[in-house]
């Protein structure tokens, strides 16, 4: 018997209930398929958005040979076979080829770049999915000869589409009801294959109406999606910063709870809050500072999952204190400057005089302690003002 998720997984655009902005009336994807064709795509994206099934859609639709390979099973031996039948197809009898590769971002860059001539002659067309960005994940030059499609999570409406095709499917040994299909669309977290795969586990169990409680205590796991390696890492520290910049602590604590629900490294949130102490409050709270290096000690000291309280106090702490960047406008400025002019020659009466020499070349002459109208700055830069 078909796991649900491959059970239902469907052959047509007709029956892909999602991704409207690739295959919807006008999307790219739908045009180039209407005018019979294809060219090599990458598909970036959270897991269960589609990225396989659009693939097999497209190869279906375009009566193409529908080749499918992982990195982790494949190596340039597999590539190259493929390369040999793709090449027998195109010039015997001139149809295409597919070649999708799921989770391309693993391909080392000897994989990637064997792809490439054959990609570029038209041998193959390749469709990468990778949940990583390609801009770091996929080398360029095979970047360059394809087109970029960032899929969305599944929306919720689309996720209740697909409760209901796994209730029929199942033919009344479950039912739900609006409180259950909420609960169930909530933890989706936009991926199809998670929500399907939840279902069929609730039909194993042999519960015919299972109640929100019974769900919870059935699938007792972390739907929390967080990848501390990937794109929500670096999406969720940023949401957190620009949520403490904007002084919204609620926003702040929310994704500070996202980050250590993942497992996130709490050494890592603390160090960007100490950044934060210094780039946006600054001068406005110069107690902001300490704050979080007391932050950054107690998470040292205790860990999870009592470091959790010292992290919040912190979050709540910086959100809620003024902003001022000044110090971290003024030291970026000045590193242009020395980017620009290079090493200028300090002024000779704020030199250090330590012998006869440097004294009888003037440094250090007339130097006051407390001086008034006085230049400390190079001459070139002697009226600018940082601060």
């Amino acid at each position: 018997m078909k796991p649900l998720a491959e059970a239902l997984r469907p052959n047509t655009l007709a029956d892909f209930v999602d991704q409207k902005h690739l295959v919807g009336e006008n999307g790219p994807i739908r045009k180039a398929l209407e005018n019979n064709t294809i060219y090599s795509m990458i598909f970036w994206g959270t897991p269960g958005c589609g990225k396989t099934t659009l693939a097999r859609i497209i190869a279906n639709e375009l009566k193409a040979q529908f080749v499918e390979i992982s990195p982790t099973t494949a190596g340039v031996k597999d590539i190259k076979q493929t390369v040999e039948k793709a090449n027998a197809l195109f010039f015997g009898e001139k149809s295409k080829t597919i070649l999708f590769v799921d989770e391309i971002h693993r391909f080392n860059k000897a994989q990637q770049d064997y792809l490439l001539p054959h990609v570029e002659n038209g041998t193959l067309t390749l469709i990468g999915a990778t949940t990583e960005n390609p801009a770091f994940s996929v080398v360029s030059p095979l970047l360059s000869r394809a087109r970029v499609y960032k899929f969305n999570p599944i929306s919720e409406d689309s996720i209740k589409i697909l409760i209901q095709k796994a209730l029929d499917h199942f033919e009344n040994k479950i039912s739900l009801d609006a409180a259950a299909i909420d609960f169930l669309v909530g933890i989706a977290n936009g991926d199809a294959r998670n929500i399907l795969n939840a279902l069929e586990s609730l039909v194993l169990t042999g519960l015919s109406s299972p109640t929100v409680d019974e769900i919870k205590h059935v699938l007792q796991q972390n739907l929390n999606r967080y990848d501390k390696k990937g794109d929500e890492h670096y999406d969720t520290i940023s949401a957190y910063i620009k949520s403490m910049r904007a002084g919204d602590a609620n926003a702040a604590i929310y994704y500070l709870a996202k980050m250590i629900d993942g497992g996130e490294d709490p050494k890592f949130i603390a160090r960007r809050m100490v950044i934060f102490a210094s780039e946006d409050i600054g001068l406005a709270n110069n107690n902001a500072l300490m704050i979080a290096n007391e932050v950054f000690r107690s998470v040292e000291i205790l860990g999870y999952p009592e470091c959790r309280i010292n992290l919040a106090h912190g979050t709540v702490y910086l959100a809620k204190s003024p902003k001022n960047r000044s110090a971290y406008d003024a030291i970026g400025s000045a590193l242009k400057d020395i980017e620009i002019y290079g090493n200028l020659s300090i002024p000779l009466n704020i030199r250090n005089s330590t012998s006869k020499i440097t004294r009888e070349l003037g440094y250090g002459k007339d130097y006051e302690m407390y001086p008034e109208d006085v230049n400390y700055l190079p001459e070139k830069l002697k009226d600018r003002k940082y601060i």
